[in-house]
């Protein structure tokens, strides 16, 4: 057993888990994109490559996997900082 009193390796399991289930529910809009550079890059080059009959890179979208991870990010840090974990 570990300090948490889960066995020891079980806790990146759980995280890949919250990782999966995650995606499954933002899959469709997103497909994964929890990660700004997944998101990011791919957009950049829609926006920029010449490619005939293209669609908009939707970069009123780009809120939601570009902004808010890093918003959270922020947050998450703030949080460990406030409650004393590192």
């Amino acid at each position: 057993m570990s300090s948490t009193g889960l066995p020891i390796g079980f806790g990146p399991w759980l995280w890949g888990i919250l990782v999966w289930a995650i995606g499954l529910g933002l899959g469709g809009p997103t497909g994964y994109a929890i990660n700004p550079a997944r998101d990011f890059g791919p957009r950049v080059a829609h926006a920029i490559l010449p490619i005939s009959d293209k669609g908009s890179s939707d970069w009123g979208y780009a809120l939601v996997p570009i902004i808010g991870p890093l918003i959270a990010g922020g947050i998450s840090a703030a949080i460990i900082k406030l409650v004393g974990i590192r």
